[in-house]
């Protein structure tokens, strides 16, 4: 019987059939739970493939959020999420039902590996950021020891500028050693020579995995992951540069273990090897965690804070009339004697208003980093079951216009109040809640200290017959694309 029914059945009969099966299986797996936020028609397969703007998520987001408000759903391939966008709403799942959101989603990108402290969840999570605090504290995060590391890198920082003798130079991977070293003097120990070459070729291996993982393969990977891994293209790349990164971690701890002594600890990996030893069979400090920990404290150490400092450059070189009032206040408070002093902050209001404004405008990660619903939850009326992604859409606040006098415009104004420094609740450059950034502190000194140090010394100009742009390019941080600037002795 059934052979008879197999040979009647045409080719076309079954390949029909197949379809049907696979559109219907796909509308089951894909369709949404009742209550869920509003959502764009969803194609077979690919979801709202269509709907993305590759070059800038951000015009995407912008169509969506007018079209459909402030909380909506989406998808990609098989990964489903949910986009939240103002002030009000970002603080309901970041701050107020913060808990419910405290996860992290599973990403097939390899950058981040679950086992850090960027994308771990949970007790680990909570154990690894809870003994990174405490140990950058140690060794003197918040305090003078570290001010004096900074210092000392702004030194470095500032010959190795004057060195250029104001003729056109690319700042990009003097600025992100002079930041790195900072990091690495607190987790490896030490800091790196602005010419050794192969420190040098890690900064450009971080640079290159960042900036790629904005392309469109590396985006469509994170999406249709079981296709492309087979497919060529930047998410490739990624993967073996992640695997090359992981080697140097691998490398700096096995020269640590070398002359490693348990009762003396230099540096983050010494103090983390202690963890280890003293927590033996534990699932939750062993060494591949290191290696994750140390190698998300170095990126997240390094380019972030780089990446604002290149911003500042070119903010500053563009708007020449708000580069002179800043040095106006460095010559005012601080003169040209002396270096400056984190206190000197609480003196320099305008320095300070520039800095923030550099962070809101630039808005290097433009839609924070990703969280998952750890169990299901109502927000804002809707349901959000447990498992689905959620993306705060930080740019929707930083550029809001009913927070801010003037969005889209460079306006260190924004604040001011009475001459003040006026700090504003819709500032999340750093997130908010208790995943917002876990190096705060230490890049709100950095960008003090390098900025000062780097205006008290130099005015910045664009090249003779070059136009700076302000265009970004979009990968895990939205980074000024590569400039040459002048800087021109004071």
């Amino acid at each position: 019987m059934l052979h008879f029914l197999w040979d009647s059945i045409s080719f076309h009969t079954l390949l029909i059939f197949l379809i049907v099966f696979l559109f219907v299986a796909d509308y089951m797996k894909n369709r949404n739970p009742k209550n869920f936020p509003p959502t764009p028609l969803r194609l077979p397969f690919v979801g709202h493939l269509y709907l993305m703007d590759f070059k800038d998520p951000r015009v995407g987001v912008q169509k969506l959020t007018e079209n459909y408000g402030d909380i909506f759903g989406s998808s990609m391939g098989s990964m489903k999420f949910v986009m939240v966008n103002g002030m009000r709403l970002v603080k309901e799942v970041l701050v107020n039902q913060g808990e419910n959101f405290l996860e992290r989603p599973e990403m097939p990108s390899e950058i981040f590996s679950k086992m850090g402290l960027i994308s771990s969840s949970g007790h680990l999570w909570k154990a690894q950021r809870r003994f990174t605090l405490s140990t950058l504290r140690n060794f003197g995060l918040g305090k003078r020891s570290v001010e004096e590391r900074i210092q000392e890198e702004c030194r470095f920082l500032v010959d190795a500028f004057k060195d250029e003798q104001g003729n056109p130079f690319d700042p990009q991977f003097t600025l992100t050693n002079a930041v790195s070293n900072v990091i690495c003097s607190l987790t490896l120990g030490n800091r790196f020579d602005y010419h050794d070459e192969d420190f040098q070729k890690l900064l450009k291996l971080m640079y290159e995995t960042t900036a790629l993982n904005g392309t469109i393969t590396a985006q469509l990977y994170n999406s249709f992951p079981s296709i492309m891994k087979f497919l060529p293209g930047a998410h490739q790349t990624i993967s073996k540069n992640s695997k090359l990164l992981k080697s140097y971690m691998q490398e700096q701890i096995n020269k640590h273990k070398e002359d490693w002594n348990p009762s003396e600890s230099r540096d983050y990996i010494d103090s983390y090897l202690q963890e280890i030893a003293k927590d033996k069979g534990s699932d939750t400090f062993r060494e591949e965690h290191l290696v994750a920990c140390t190698l998300d404290l170095m990126f997240a150490g390094t380019e972030t804070t780089s990446s604002t400092l290149r911003w500042a450059l070119l903010f500053m070189a563009l708007h020449p009339e708000i580069q002179a009032r800043v040095q106006a206040e460095i010559d005012a408070v601080i003169g040209q004697a002396r270096q400056p002093v984190l206190e000197d902050r609480n003196n320099m209001p305008y320095t300070n208003a520039v800095i923030h404004e550099v962070q809101r405008k630039a808005n290097i990660v433009p839609f924070n980093v990703p969280r998952m619903a750890a169990k299901d939850t109502i927000l804002d009326g809707f349901f959000i079951p447990k498992g689905t992604t959620l993306l705060t859409n930080i740019t929707s606040v930083m550029f809001d216009k009913n927070e801010w006098e003037s969005p889209d415009t460079f306006n260190p104004g924004h604040f001011l109040k009475d001459g003040k420094f006026w700090r504003r609740e819709s500032f999340l450059a750093f997130s908010i809640g208790k995943r917002a950034c876990l190096g705060e502190v230490l890049a709100r000194s950095e960008l003090f200290l390098f900025f000062t140090s780097l205006l008290q010394k130099f005015t910045f100009q664009a090249p003779p017959d070059t136009t700076l742009s302000l265009h970004p390019v979009m990968g895990i941080t939205m980074a000024p694309q590569p400039y040459k600037i002048c800087a021109v002795p004071r």
